[in-house]
């Protein structure tokens, strides 16, 4: 699925911070503002995923983007409950590991990592709807648990 710079989908929440993080993470690209450049490399399509080797160890990009898709989702817990919220990526050289988004002392996200030289979803929505996905458990752990959350 092709997606064109004008598609709404880039003035979501979450693609705004998106961009705002990978720009962050990559001072070179700073200055871009073409959305479907900056987020093509989190598209994997069924046949490039089929190419790409089974095992391997990730890339210091491959790295980043881990970094700025889960940094944008704690920053929007962070704007959605007006405190900070800290993401925790952990990998080995291999590509396994864990991400872990923190609030106060409360765990809002902990997701196990495989393949990582792998990441990346079929298309920007799918992204957009995990995205959406990690937000809505997140929040609704802080609803449940706001005295952990405020630590």
């Amino acid at each position: 699925m092709s997606t064109a710079a004008g598609d709404p989908i880039f003035s979501t929440d979450f693609m705004v911070e998106l961009m705002k993080q990978l720009k962050a993470c990559d001072p070179g690209r700073a200055g871009s503002s073409d959305a479907a450049e900056l987020t093509a490399p989190f598209v994997i399509t069924d046949e490039k995923r089929r190419t790409m080797p089974v095992t391997g160890g990730p890339d210091a990009a491959t790295i980043m983007r881990i970094n700025a898709f889960y940094n944008a989702i704690a920053t929007l817990i962070e704007k959605e409950c007006g405190a900070m919220a800290i993401s925790l990526v952990n990998l080995s050289h291999e590509g396994f590991g864990r991400v872990v988004i923190t609030k106060g002392k409360l765990v809002v996200l902990d997701k196990t990592l495989r393949d990582v030289h792998r990441f990346g979803f079929r298309d920007l929505k799918k992204m957009k709807d995990e995205s959406d996905k990690y937000l809505s458990v997140a929040l609704q752990l802080i609803g449940k648990y706001p005295e952990v959350a405020r630590m």
